[in-house]
């Protein structure tokens, strides 16, 4: 293992494909045997590029008895592979729906290749008639019928903002998966992907609704890479990117830890998402790769108009909702960024016997990723400029130079629009946060001490930075609001339980459009 570099499955998600050409592959068939040997419908909600596809893909290949493909894998002496089924497999992945006539369309087309496949002939016209004659026939003509359905809930997403288009998908799925509950009895196995669950598409209500394993111990890991994966199958490739950095393979595995690790579903065991990971050690660089590929366009559109950062900068507690169904008109913002993949479970509490979840955003790559694109939303400060500016206003806290950070402070503010220019404290304190969190300090916001709540610490090393932030719509006040804000941080004597530091004070203050700064040392 040491020795071979197997190619890396970098937008493989075939099993077959992966299996036949010798890419490398991480064994998830312990989970896959444990699930696929049960006669029941299951749904399993994560979030976009986290190997979903690729699952859905295997589990065709052992319903269709292909052995030869699981050769010194888990369950290659555990499975009955004279048992195979007929396969009815939909991905709604593939294209972009943008009318009921294109869903439509897309079904019907999938369903006639799967008769056609099985030597059946399709007498109906409509697409659940279509879908229960298939299923019929094939289970008269093979025995019990095995349904994958990836990213069920696609159609309405990638059209969440249109109203009329998304409700008429919704209807034709609603339709069109309510043929499953109707054929229960000719079906061996039913399984699911989607990101989020909504009410209305009939699949998460009645009797037999599937069993939803989002947040289930049991399979918790069965997509995404686990520490003890990731060290095992990728060994040779993170000695690869020590190389490149020059720095030893401890080193390097705490910064891919940081960078990409995370990811929780059971708040005990975490994963490295899939397409991050391949990337990295195919690329030899570190990058935001998910957030470029993974970030689905619904919820870059629903996050326009949100105040969504005490989700951001803080833990977020939060109950069984996080896997709750909805409809597209009402998603609330925190299981709407658990399922998307931006907050991830930290923790579970058990308090009365019931389960809170603690949620907070995985990693750094997801952090920076997510805090350039608040801040465009916030400031329209153009993303492709963002390190650039960040990078000197790095160099202005290390250096606490005031006039420097004066001047950058006012290049941000005016790529603020005249539209979204805010008219009170919390919006410049919120511009300015994220700002602090994307520099890559250590970074506390709202601090509660006991005599009142500072703005934000920001600790560099033995240096720690006390910022409170003032604003008035007078810009002939700005020097007074500088001095009443460094005033407040000495007389509230906020520094106290940071007396072991490097001391400084920064005080900012917003009016009219107009920002000054001011740097004082303890």
């Amino acid at each position: 293992m040491e020795n071979e570099l197997q190619v890396l499955p970098i937008s493989v998600q075939s099993f077959r494909k992966l299996r036949a050409n010798n890419y490398l592959y991480v064994d998830k068939t312990r989970e896959i045997f444990k699930l696929a040997k049960n006669e029941k419908t299951y749904f399993l909600s994560r979030p976009r590029r986290f190997g979903k596809s690729l699952l859905v893909s295997t589990l065709e290949n052992l319903f269709l008895g292909k052995k030869e493909l699981f050769k010194d894998l888990y369950i290659y002496d555990k499975w009955d592979w004279d048992e195979t089924y007929p396969i009815i497999r939909i991905d709604l992945s593939g294209g972009i729906l943008r009318s009921g006539d294109d869903l439509k369309k897309y079904l019907i087309d999938i369903l006639e290749e799967i008769a056609e496949l099985y030597k059946v002939t399709l007498k109906h016209e409509t697409i659940d008639g279509k879908f229960r004659e298939l299923i019929k026939k094939l289970y008269d003509n093979y025995g019990k019928v095995v349904v994958l359905i990836d990213e069920y809930d696609k159609p309405i997403l990638d059209n969440i903002s249109y109203f009329d288009v998304r409700d008429e998908m919704k209807e034709i799925l609603h339709d069109f998966y309510q043929i499953l509950k109707s054929q229960d009895d000719n079906l061996r196995f039913v399984f699911l992907t989607g990101v989020s669950k909504f009410v209305g598409t009939s699949i998460f209500s009645g009797l037999n609704s599937p069993d939803d394993l989002t947040v289930d111990n049991e399979f918790s890991t069965i997509c995404g890479y686990t520490q003890e994966e990731l060290e095992y199958y990728f060994k040779p490739y993170m000695k690869n990117l020590a190389d490149e950095f020059g720095v030893g393979v401890d080193e390097i595995l705490t910064g891919i830890k940081e960078w990409y690790n995370g990811y929780s579903w059971d708040g005990k065991r975490f994963v490295y998402n899939p397409q991050s990971a391949l990337l990295l050690f195919g690329k030899n660089e570190f990058n935001n790769y998910w957030f470029k590929t993974g970030t689905p366009t619904f919820l870059l559109k629903l996050l326009k108009g949100k105040n969504i950062l005490n989700n951001v900068f803080s833990e977020v507690k939060a109950g069984s909702e996080i896997s709750d169904s909805y409809d597209p008109d009402n998603i609330p913002m925190v299981p709407l960024l658990f399922q998307s993949g931006y907050l991830t479970i930290n923790r579970k509490e058990i308090i009365d016997l019931g389960v809170n979840y603690i949620l907070n955003i995985p990693n750094k790559e997801v952090k920076d990723s997510l805090i350039k694109y608040l801040l465009n939303i916030a400031t329209d400060y153009p993303l492709n400029q963002v390190n650039d500016l960040r990078e000197r206003m790095r160099e202005n806290f290390l250096n606490v130079d005031s006039e420097a950070l004066n001047r950058n402070l006012r290049e941000l503010l005016a790529s603020i629009p005249y539209n979204l220019y805010g008219d009170n404290e919390a919006y410049y304190h919120t511009v300015f946060l994220l700002w602090l969190n994307l520099l890559g300090f250590k970074i506390e916001g709202e601090v509660v001490t006991n005599v009142g709540q500072m703005d934000a610490i920001i600790i560099i090393n033995n240096l720690a930075i006390i910022v409170e932030i003032k604003f008035a719509k007078n810009n002939d006040k700005i020097d007074e609001l500088v001095d009443k804000a460094l005033n407040q941080i000495k007389d509230n004597r906020y520094y106290e339980k940071y007396l072991k530091h490097h001391l400084y004070f920064l005080g900012i203050g917003y009016a009219d459009k107009e920002v000054k700064c001011k740097f004082s040392k303890k």
